[in-house]
């Protein structure tokens, strides 16, 4: 097991992703001040997205009716528990998006080649203060 979004699971039979990018940012609100510099002030945690890409081959790796499993999941608009294979919890995020790129085609018109994109984005709201990070 590579990931888990909720009960799916990204591995080599499904959906294995080559490349996973993570983003996170934090807001900070700024007020003008005459004479000098804007003032600043933390208000928190912002945005946390994870974009998954990576390659379905149907004759060696992977199953084109997962992305079909995870576009039903993204019609339910729920938020899904984000897990890794190490078993760290990442949060609950939202499937935002899906992208295919189908290419070498067989006869009958199925792809030997089915590259995707998944973009993901945490909704949870943790009220827990956050853990302090560990000195190097």
């Amino acid at each position: 097991m590579m990931m888990s979004l909720g009960l799916f699971v990204f591995s080599l039979s499904t959906a294995a992703y080559q490349e996973l990018q993570r983003q996170t940012a934090w807001r900070h609100a700024s007020s003008e001040r005459v004479g000098a510099r804007a003032a600043t002030q933390f208000l928190g945690p912002g945005d946390e997205t994870i974009s998954l890409s990576g390659l379905i081959a149907p004759e060696l790796t992977g199953d084109p009716a997962s992305l079909d499993t995870l576009r039903a999941m993204a019609d339910q608009g729920r938020a899904w528990p984000l897990v890794d294979g190490t078993g760290r919890v990442h949060g609950a995020f939202v499937i935002e998006s899906i992208s295919e790129t189908r290419s070498l085609f067989f006869r009958d018109g199925a792809a030997r080649r089915i590259e995707f994109q998944i973009a993901l984005r945490r909704v949870d709201d943790s009220a827990e203060a956050p853990e302090a990070p560990e000195a190097a």
